[in-house]
């Protein structure tokens, strides 16, 4: 402990300095003015701002929306509302690294479909930059997709069971939707994949291009969907993407709505030419099935009017035998 300063008497009824007696007159003058100003003009209470109320503006919600899971709440039902096309893969413990890896294929993959449809002169956007292949929580996951697919707010009650629910309020974080999809908890056509540990890759459009694409490189198939040779990516060879890869399984894809199983997913990968072959091939059955049509109602009539003519012919020969028959016996 250092030791204690000492002071005399003497020091302590010292005289003050020149400057320091210049301080305190100055201070003392500051005072006085203050108190003058104060006397003769006091201050107006109502011209201080005062901080503004804050409104909640937020409607009620049956979770707090400022909370984590209400947000990926929101999250996943914009996903599924906007992507027309979503695969979903089960993942088996990948590291970052891995991951990486495997989004750098998968954007590689789809931006060489954007510069071949450029190069075609197509005019559909480009689709690499805005695909998204993200982890999901299942469980939040699968409560947004009952929200989306069996939620009607133009089909709510008043009541259901006891519970609270208010028509006017319809979002999907209100109370109303979540007592009202309740009761279809694990009945969905995805509620048996979403266990475990499940990513999923989103399009905003349905485009067998990308999707043929994305299959090669994160399920391939030969011959269908066959995975890049090492001299045309030899990226896709290294053995941190191989390992990554290995970890990847597809289960199923949501396309317009509806749960395509693996089959039916590469069915739509397969499609040649995409969507303009699709719909070329919709207009060559369309007229496939009207030339049918005609060509039957044209053989119709042609075997009727063939059909009556015989029947014609036939009846003229029987008249002029029966009138060769009465002229012999006249």
């Amino acid at each position: 402990m250092p030791p204690r300063i000492r002071l005399s008497v003497s020091q302590l009824q010292a005289p003050l300095r020149q400057h320091e007696v210049r301080v305190l007159r100055q201070y003392a003058s500051a005072a006085a003015t203050a108190t003058i100003t104060s006397s003769k003009s006091p201050i107006n209470q109502s011209s201080i701002p005062r901080a503004r109320s804050s409104v909640n503006t937020q409607p009620p919600s049956h979770r707090r929306p400022e909370f984590r899971k209400s947000q990926l709440h929101r999250q996943y039902t914009s996903l599924l509302r906007t992507a027309p096309l979503i695969l979903f893969f089960q993942h088996s413990n990948l590291q970052s690294i891995e991951w990486a890896a495997i989004r750098r294929e998968l954007s590689r993959a789809l931006e060489k479909v954007d510069q071949d449809n450029a190069a075609a002169g197509r005019p559909e956007p480009p689709l690499a930059s805005i695909a998204k292949l993200q982890i999901i929580q299942t469980s939040i996951f699968e409560a947004a997709l009952r929200v989306v697919d069996y939620f009607r707010p133009e089909n709510v009650k008043p009541s259901k069971n006891g519970t609270r629910i208010d028509p006017n309020v319809t979002h999907d974080l209100s109370s109303t939707a979540y007592w009202s999809v309740l009761d279809k908890r694990g009945k969905h056509e995805l509620s048996s994949l979403l266990l475990g540990p499940v990513a999923v890759l989103a399009f905003p459009r349905v485009s067998p291009e990308h999707l043929k694409a994305a299959l090669s490189i994160l399920a391939p198939s030969p011959p269908a969907f066959p995975a890049p040779t090492r001299r045309a990516n030899p990226g896709y060879h290294d053995l941190t993407t191989k390992a990554g890869l290995q970890k990847l399984m597809l289960l199923a894809a949501r396309v317009e709505g509806k749960v395509f199983d693996l089959d039916e997913t590469k069915w739509v990968g397969g499609i040649q030419g995409g969507m303009t072959g699709l719909r070329s091939q919709l207009v060559g059955m369309l007229q496939g099935v009207g030339a049918g049509v005609t060509s039957a109602l044209e053989g119709a009539g042609k075997s009727l009017y063939l059909t009556m003519e015989s029947r014609r012919s036939v009846l003229e020969e029987e008249k002029g035998e029966s009138g060769e028959g009465k002229e012999e016996k006249a």
